[in-house]
């Protein structure tokens, strides 16, 4: 069996102003991330080499790219997918709750 990691009991990390981030578990193949958004919290416009897949457990948040075109909406219940390496942000249309799954796991991120 891989190196794995237990469900994290931290309280998270304030990554920027109105944004925590709890990483949920990890090993070197994918993460797992709990993010809790303000309403009105803004994510900058940023890119990563792993695949990023979302689910909103609750709010409303507007995902930005690298041109409007890129851009969506999410609402509690919908998915989405990041490709690698694709420009992206956003921004917390209301207070917002959601699951990130990143593949490979980000370095970044174990802070557990």
């Amino acid at each position: 069996m891989g190196s794995s990691r237990s469900i994290s009991t931290t309280d998270g990390v304030n990554m920027l102003p109105g944004i925590k981030r709890r990483t949920l578990a990890y090993n070197d193949d994918v993460m797992l991330c709990l993010f809790e958004l303000e309403k009105g919290a803004k994510i900058p416009l940023h890119d990563h080499p792993p695949s990023q897949i979302g689910y909103v457990i609750s709010g409303h948040v507007r995902f930005i790219g690298a041109t409007d075109a890129d851009g969506f909406e999410a609402k509690a219940g919908d998915s989405y997918v990041i490709d690698p390496n694709v420009p992206h942000g956003g921004e917390a249309l209301e207070s917002s709750v959601f699951v990130e799954v990143f593949s490979p796991s980000r370095a970044e991120y174990r802070d557990f």
